[in-house]
């Protein structure tokens, strides 16, 4: 019997999720994960101890240990950055969280797309898109949108390389694989562990 299901997503312990989080089938989230504010896609999982908040998250994202993506903003342009102002009814008695600014902070989405893999330790800043098929390395902190299949790293994350040709991505990204159904995946299965690339496109794209 399979481990992962289709109808609940797996949570290793201490996992701590917000109510208005929503998962597709086959999720998985590792050891001590956080999440608030998110949508995570079919197949999709994260490692231990993963922080990820106001986020779109696709379909078969690869997400390693201690990755953080939507890190929240303090208010820079203020008197204070300290959360005593927004945080306040933790502070004083007659005195309410100021939910205008938690709505900004929601507001400003990452969107991580599908086939993606974010290595250890990486981050990605709030409103930032991480393309189909990209790979962000291991303690890379991504500031500026990464193109589908693009692979970067660094601080700033840079990029290094295309995954594919231009040809072999644009063709990956038409056939869109992450949406055949489950039985299709498992008919696929062996393309997918022995085909390069070029090979499976060409084989189910025509």
């Amino acid at each position: 019997m399979p481990r992962l299901r289709a109808e609940t997503p797996f949570l290793h312990p201490d996992c701590d999720v917000t109510e208005d989080c929503t998962f597709g089938a086959y999720v998985e989230l590792g050891r001590g994960t956080r999440m608030a504010h998110n949508s995570m896609g079919d197949y999709a999982y994260c490692d231990r101890y993963a922080d990820i908040a106001n986020a779109e998250i696709g379909k078969f994202a690869n997400i390693a240990s201690y990755v953080r993506i939507g890190a929240t903003d303090h208010p820079m342009d203020k008197a204070s950055q300290h959360h005593f102002h927004y945080r306040s009814a933790d502070y004083f008695d007659d005195a309410e969280r100021d939910a205008a600014w938690f709505a900004h902070r929601r507001s400003r989405r990452a969107r991580i797309g599908h086939d993606t893999w974010l290595g250890h330790g990486a981050q990605v800043r709030p409103e930032i898109t991480i393309g189909h098929g990209a790979v962000v390395a291991g303690g890379a902190i991504v500031t500026k949108d990464v193109p589908p299949y693009m692979i970067v790293a660094g601080i700033p994350a840079t990029p290094l390389r295309a995954r594919y040709d231009d040809k072999t991505a644009e063709r990956m990204m038409a056939l869109a694989w992450w949406d055949w159904p489950h039985a299709r995946l498992r008919t696929a299965l062996e393309d997918f562990r022995t085909l390069k690339a070029e090979a499976f496109v060409e084989k189910y794209a025509g």
